[in-house]
């Protein structure tokens, strides 16, 4: 790859004053499951080149999968330049020290092959079996990439990461009930349990036949790690420095202020280890590194690319991501921990209800931060013991009203899309029964 990049970059500065090359090759395994049957699996390799080219404050982008069609891609960059409006804001990064981050890069992956990805699924579908279940879809991904920067400010960087993945759906039936359910896995190392996935699915499958309905009413909730993840979403939009400078973030003002409770503590953390979002660098080529959003319940920071910190003069978080090499970067979370001063166990909810996964949480307000989502496979808690499986419900709120209430279970630590966190407990919030 770097033979490509250099050779790019060479070119394209006979055009523009500042160069940025941005190339990753990628190596996936994929299966996917549809019921009990292996409906695909294939093997896919792509190498990609994104161009930045920035002159006269105007900056211009362009990317291409052929590398044999590298003068094209420098063409469109400066065709794209000359079209943009000028911006003092663009920028590219300078060199840094870069952190060393343990365990995102699984050397195993190299013995993997299309057939152990088969019985990875394989051995999903005979434990839903097991368990007395069937399921209705799955999958498991295996993946490898190799990122390059580079740029006209002298930075060159290379690194490597994997990433595995699984899913499973499932059905459990009891006389003419019947309940579904859903867990998933992730990992930078190839230490995914299939078994251990299809086991919890078909648990909480098999735990939430029937159900029995409830009042609507104000009462304590448990979210588990899949639910945490729907709920917080919308926070990650709000501490989006985009946004804020943009004014679609509630907590635009609000830095300095106590906004959550005074025992919890939120960061964004691109370094630590075995992170799911953890790289050295970001996509820009700043540093990863640890960011206090939230300490003792006050609003510490918003996460920024280069771009967002030189509109509000301050430096970048390391938050300059992509979600691939035919895009620009973006501001965007790494990993979001959860970390509390204190903590309660389950055998102290009076009376509440334990909620595995949300519906709809895409449906949330990202500004004012208002929801209204259902309540995926519920349960009712009574004096710390989860009594019953609840047929319908849902919860409605406001998340940064919530933010003052959550409390940590003691519970393991774990980590669902973008979060590091135990489970909660959100002290009062509206149930609206079915």
């Amino acid at each position: 790859m770097y033979n490509i990049a250099e050779k790019t970059f060479k070119e394209a500065i006979k055009h523009a004053q500042n160069v940025e090359i941005y190339m990753q090759k990628e190596k996936t395994l994929e299966v996917n499951i549809q019921r009990d049957k292996i409906d695909l699996a294939k093997e896919q390799q792509l190498t990609g080149l994104g161009l930045r080219v920035i002159e006269g404050k105007r900056m211009g982008f362009s990317y291409t999968t052929d590398m044999n069609r590298i003068e094209e891609t420098i063409k469109m960059a400066i065709s794209n330049l000359r079209a943009n409006e000028p911006d003092e804001n663009f920028k590219f990064s300078k060199p840094a020290h870069y952190p060393r981050v343990k365990k995102i890069y699984d050397k195993s992956f190299h013995d993997l092959e299309i057939t152990d990805a088969h019985r990875f699924a394989e051995r999903m579908i005979h434990k839903v079996f097991d368990e007395g279940c069937e399921p209705t879809s799955g999958g498991f991904t295996a993946s490898h990439l190799q990122t390059l920067l580079l740029n006209s400010n002298g930075i060159e960087t290379e690194y490597k990461s994997t990433g595995f993945s699984a899913h499973i759906s499932v059905n459990a039936k009891k006389g003419n009930l019947k309940s579904t359910a859903y867990e998933s896995d992730a990992s930078c190392l190839m230490s995914l349990e299939p078994e251990k996935i299809s086991k919890t699915a078909c648990r909480i499958a098999k735990d939430s036949i029937g159900g029995e309905r409830i009042k609507t009413d104000d009462m304590s909730i448990l979210l588990d790690y899949h639910a945490i993840n729907g709920i917080l979403g919308t926070f990650t939009s709000a501490i989006n420095a985009d946004n804020v400078q943009r004014g679609r973030s509630y907590l635009a003002d609000k830095i300095g202020e106590k906004i959550a409770n005074p025992n919890m503590n939120i960061y964004d953390d691109g370094r630590i280890t075995g992170g799911l979002y953890s790289a050295p660098i970001d996509d820009e080529g700043t540093p990863s590194q640890r960011t206090p959003i939230i300490e003792k319940g006050v609003l510490k920071n918003f996460i920024y690319d280069l771009y967002t910190a030189s509109k509000g003069k301050v430096e970048s978080t390391g938050n300059g991501i992509r979600p691939s090499f035919s895009n620009i970067p973006t501001v965007s979370t790494t990993n979001i921990i959860l970390d509390f001063q204190d903590k309660i166990k389950i055998e102290d909810i009076k009376k509440g209800m334990l909620i595995t996964d949300v519906l709809g949480a895409h449906t949330a307000n990202p500004i004012s931060g208002d929801f209204s989502l259902e309540a995926n496979n519920p349960f009712l808690i009574e004096k710390g013991e989860i009594k019953y499986p609840i047929k319908k419900a849902m919860i409605s709120g406001n998340l940064f009203s919530i933010l003052k209430q959550i409390k940590m279970i003691d519970s393991k630590i774990r980590q669902i899309g973008t979060f590091i966190t135990p489970r909660i407990l959100i002290e009062t919030i509206r149930v609206i029964g079915g």
